[in-house]
């Protein structure tokens, strides 16, 4: 869905950041399918273990090259007249490769405090252990991603440090750090809900930054969302198809929320 909205959207966009990043694209699409398959398999199938590792593998998998799809996006993409210049794999840098291992184990961090929330007993402590630690593996990758793209990019060093506009986005940092503080907090005092809304903000935040560090490029450094913009008559198309799904979307994404509201035990499911 989010790939036709590019498309309809910012058809330059797509047309050059497909060739860029086609392989971990196709990498994440297979292994979301592979994810899908063995959720299906693993209720009807007799060696459960092997479809929980297949699960696993697939959903680490998708996490990871989305997270190489973002660091390639941020590093920037070469373009020269409006189209693609780079080679296949000029998105295989030691920066993706972080940024792929930052949100695997971001969504880790995202699942851990969700089953803090949701579950009792022996998995919601082993749980909590787990994001503890997964939370300042977190913070590390951020702050690594934080100091790296400074250093290593001109246009995102000046949009942070230079004046006035670090006057106007040091409440972005402060907001992570004491979201980050909230989380560790509630773990550690056996926390619920507080931990796992914390880690929710703790990522909005730091996909806030990086739209603040790559704004008004869509396809760093070179086209702005202007330059790669549809025309008018299309994005007319997708604001009326967002303003019909998308309060259905949230709808159904309460529903579901309500639906399977409450806690689950040892031995308990919602069948």
């Amino acid at each position: 869905m989010g790939g036709v909205g590019l498309l309809v959207a910012f058809p330059m966009a797509y047309a050059i950041v497909m060739p860029a990043l086609y392989l971990p694209v196709i990498v994440m699409l297979l292994a979301l399918v592979f994810r899908g398959v063995a959720f299906e398999f693993r209720e009807i199938g007799a060696n459960k273990a092997l479809w929980n590792l297949a699960f696993a593998g697939g959903s680490t998998i998708a996490g990871f090259a989305q997270g190489i799809v973002l660091g390639g996006m941020i590093q920037g993409i070469a373009v020269k007249d409006g189209a693609y210049a780079g080679g296949t794999f000029d998105w295989a840098t030691p920066f993706a490769f972080l940024c792929g291992f930052g949100v695997s184990f971001g969504y880790a961090l995202l699942g851990a405090t969700w089953l803090t929330m949701k579950t009792t007993g022996p998995l919601a402590d082993r749980a909590r252990a787990q994001a503890t630690w997964l939370l300042f593996a977190v913070l590390a990758f951020m702050a690594a991603v934080s100091l790296w793209t400074p250093l290593a990019l001109p246009r995102i060093r000046e949009r942070w440090f230079s004046l006035p506009n670090l006057f106007y986005l040091w409440p972005v940092p402060l907001l992570t750090a004491f979201a980050a503080r909230a989380a560790w907090r509630s773990l550690r005092r056996g926390g619920e809900a507080v931990s796992f809304i914390a880690t929710i903000g703790l990522f909005l935040l730091r996909f806030a930054g990086l739209v603040i560090s790559s704004f008004p490029y869509l396809v760093p450094p070179s086209l702005t969302i202007w330059q790669t913009a549809a025309a008018p008559s299309s994005q007319t198309f997708m604001l009326i198809g967002t303003v019909v799904l998308l309060p259905l979307t949230l709808a159904y994404t309460v529903y579901v929320y309500w639906l399977f509201r409450g806690k689950i035990g040892p031995g308990q499911s919602y069948h």
